[in-house]
């Protein structure tokens, strides 16, 4: 097996925004450090949840190094370098390996609708420009494309091609019929966490790990170790909260969250609008059922 990135959960971090739509990197660093304070076990910067599509180069390009230079070693750093442009990939991806992010996570192209060979073509040019670390990303329901078993399989034979951050939850036990243990296979779904891991899982890239990183990586370590009496506890007692993190299009509802709970998390972009007044006064009442006092020295 490929040494995996991290076992445990990675946060898909959200991005501050100010009012004008500039990155508040302030805001964005104590998101940082309450996220290791409460021992995370990665970070995911630039990925859908942050909005990176909405980036232009040098917004992307920043935040990864401000993410790379603040975490400093402490836990690994995945940036987020996918695209349906592959040239454009292969040339964010060498920026971020210069800039010392410790994986990719690549998302499949999307809107171009590719067949399972322009997949595989598309992460061996990626694949073969850089020695990162490399976890696809696959998740059909925002790209209309999925990365079958069978091309799982074939990528393979790239060493760094490493992981999958897999949505399509059904195919997981194809991936591993065909596969064996030669990818770390993550979670892209806060509510299946758990049960992938009972898979061969072994983590979570996690929305819900903004608001309660300790508890998810706990879940998921509580899980790793066999200890699946407490993984299935914690991954019931967080249903409330997935549910209304996921009520909307993510990150409308996380964005939300984190406002509401004092963080200058700022707007979502546009196309991404506000959160309606019922999703947030749903946000509102399910937040009460949940310790978040952790966070407190950051926003108070």
């Amino acid at each position: 097996m490929s040494n995996p990135v991290f076992e445990g959960a990675a946060v898909a971090i959200v991005t501050p925004f100010f009012e004008d739509g500039g990155i508040n990197f302030d805001e964005l660093g104590k998101m940082i450090e309450f996220e290791i304070e409460n021992k995370i076990d990665s970070i995911v910067i630039c990925g859908s949840t942050g909005e990176a599509a909405t980036m232009n180069d040098e917004e992307h390009i920043a935040a990864i190094k401000y993410a790379v230079d603040k975490v400093a070693g402490r836990v690994p750093v995945i940036a987020g370098t996918g695209s349906n442009d592959t040239n454009y990939c292969v040339n964010l991806s060498k920026k971020a390996e210069e800039l010392g992010a410790d994986a990719l996570l690549l998302v499949t192209p999307y809107y171009n609708k590719c067949t399972q060979e322009g997949l595989y073509q598309h992460y061996k040019k990626v694949a073969t420009a850089v020695k990162c670390p490399i976890i696809l990303y696959n998740v059909p329901s925002r790209t209309n494309v999925n990365i079958s078993p069978a091309l799982l399989k074939r990528l393979a034979e790239f060493d760094n091609i490493v992981g999958i951050k897999e949505c399509n939850f059904s195919q997981v036990p194809d991936i591993y019929s065909l596969c064996g243990d030669r990818f770390a296979v993550y979670s892209g779904e806060d509510a299946l966490a758990v049960p992938m891991v009972s898979l061969g899982g072994k983590g979570v890239i996690s929305v819900v790990a903004n608001i309660l990183p300790e508890i998810t990586s706990k879940m998921m370590h509580d899980a790793l170790d066999g200890n699946y009496e407490a993984a299935r506890s914690a991954q019931i007692d967080l249903v409330p909260l997935i549910n209304a993190l996921f009520c909307e299009v993510n990150p409308i509802p996380v964005k939300e969250a984190m406002n509401i709970l004092g963080w200058n998390a700022g707007p979502c972009r546009l196309p991404l609008c506000d959160m309606s007044e019922a999703g947030h006064q749903r946000m509102v009442d399910t937040l009460t059922q949940y310790d978040v006092s952790a966070m407190d020295k950051y926003v108070k």
